[in-house]
């Protein structure tokens, strides 16, 4: 069973799988670090940020994030978190993607993560523990990617534009004004900013509006309010967008994150 502990002192144990459990306090953040282990983390409540060279990802409650090995990567809580983490060793799983991926979390895989975490790290390979743990390579193997991350093109004038409108997100943007601003016609520039971020400029736009949302949202702000300073007509279109795009309206994510705060509270007392 390890709870509440880096990965350092168990990095190197002869074992495919490691899992960990931690439980994480609103705005804490663990600086730029990367793992010889792939990783995948598990949130059952909170609001998980991380930061890559390439881009943003967002990992709402219940979803899971693939990190693959050897990626730099940030990460910041929105909200109290209570986290899992599975690192697996390079060589277990052969065909995962190479990039950061925010994917879902099937009923099954969920309680594997839950009954790994209360599995010694040097467990018997060949007892219930080591067919469970094989289970969940197997299940890992079958992750299905989720569209939450931002990416950041690498293009240094856009990746600047791309900035700057994450500091002041609104989706009264348009490509016009992108493109006259980098002195490009519509079509060249609709063309490289779908190389540069292999998403359209319309759906980047809408992805960092929504990003940019999270953090007020878990601080507390009316729905009503975010969605006019994004520049949706009326909160019932932004209401849509983010159910969409999180899979439960901002009202139901505020009250989960009110949830933890509660139970991180009781923790604490």
């Amino acid at each position: 069973m390890v709870r509440n502990s880096r990965i350092d002192p168990f990095i190197d144990v002869d074992r495919p799988l490691v899992a960990l459990g931690n439980e994480y306090r609103d705005g804490h953040r663990v600086d730029p670090h990367q793992h010889r282990r792939a990783q995948l983390l598990y949130g059952f409540s909170g609001v998980v940020v991380v930061t890559t060279p390439d881009g943003t990802l967002v990992m709402p409650p219940e979803r899971g994030m693939w990190i693959p090995p050897g990626v730099i990567h940030s990460v910041r809580m929105l909200g109290n978190v209570s986290m899992r983490s599975v690192y697996i060793q390079p060589q277990a799983i052969e065909t995962m993607p190479d990039r950061c991926q925010v994917v879902e979390i099937s009923p099954l895989l969920r309680t594997l993560i839950a009954e790994a975490v209360d599995i010694p790290v040097d467990y018997d390979v060949n007892d219930r523990a080591g067919a469970l743990m094989t289970l969940l390579l197997h299940e890992l193997a079958r992750l299905k990617p989720l569209p939450l991350s931002l990416p950041i093109p690498r293009n240094s004038m856009l990746a600047r534009k791309c900035q700057d409108f994450l500091r002041q997100p609104t989706t009264h943007d348009t490509i016009d004004v992108w493109a006259s601003h980098m002195s490009m016609s519509r079509r060249a520039f609709t063309r490289m900013f779908r190389l540069e971020t292999g998403l359209s400029f319309v759906k980047w736009r809408e992805l960092a509006c929504l990003h940019a949302a999270l953090p007020r949202l878990v601080a507390g702000a009316p729905v009503t309010t975010i969605a006019i300073d994004l520049g949706y007509k009326n909160p019932a279109a932004f209401t849509t967008m983010f159910k969409r795009v999180f899979g439960c309206s901002p009202r139901e994510m505020a009250r989960q994150h009110a949830r933890s705060d509660s139970a991180g509270a009781v923790l604490q007392s």
